[in-house]
């Protein structure tokens, strides 16, 4: 697992006997940026069959459209992410317009605790609503020296200039955010990465 982002945003690689996963993308101009960082590693465009998401905010979804059409990798994300990644973030519950990027399709919609596998590794994505309605952390057990790794990418839990109460928009927030809390502090986890690392 290779962090193949920036300093402040988080785009995993995960390479696999049978293709390459990569979770979260950044800013939209960071397509080069992450190609040329996979190439690298030897992981040509091609190589990459599934792009699996934290949430859908311009800072993490922002280069998939682009990435996918180059890639012809599967986009994966939860309902709730699928419908704004469609929307290029448009319209978002606490950002409104003000932080689109070029629309994607999710190939794949998977539920809460649901197994997706590439390579013989197995991820799991466990929904945390909160930061948006579709955040979602994953798990996965990689390799280091030959021992098995249990890696958790929590989405993020902060709430910049939210409205956590009376929210007509996101009525639950604070429910959500009670669970997630939960939900985070259970995952099978010896690494624990972030959306955010320098946050």
């Amino acid at each position: 697992t290779w962090q193949i982002g920036t300093e402040n945003l988080t785009a995993l690689l995960v390479q696999t006997a049978e293709g390459a996963v990569l979770l979260d993308g950044g800013m939209p101009q960071m397509a080069g940026h992450l190609l040329d960082n996979m190439k690298a590693r030897g992981v040509a465009p091609q190589d990459v069959r599934l792009i699996l998401l934290s949430h859908a905010h311009a800072d993490h979804a922002g280069p998939v459209a682009e990435l996918k059409r180059r890639s012809g990798a599967h986009v994966v994300a939860n309902a709730e992410s699928a419908v704004l990644l469609a929307r290029g973030g448009s319209d978002d519950l606490h950002f409104g317009d003000g932080i689109t990027y070029p629309p994607a399709n999710a190939d794949r919609i998977v539920m809460d605790g649901e197994v997706v596998e590439v390579g013989g590794i197995e991820f799991t994505a466990h929904f945390m609503p909160g930061h948006t309605p579709g955040s979602t952390a994953w798990t996965w057990t990689d390799t280091r020296e030959g021992k098995p790794v249990r890696i958790a990418y929590a989405d993020s839990l902060s709430a910049p200039g939210y409205q956590l109460k009376g929210n007509p928009r996101y009525p639950r927030l604070v429910e959500d955010y009670t669970r997630s809390f939960a939900t985070v502090r259970a995952l099978p986890c010896d690494v624990l990465l972030t959306p955010h690392p320098g946050a």
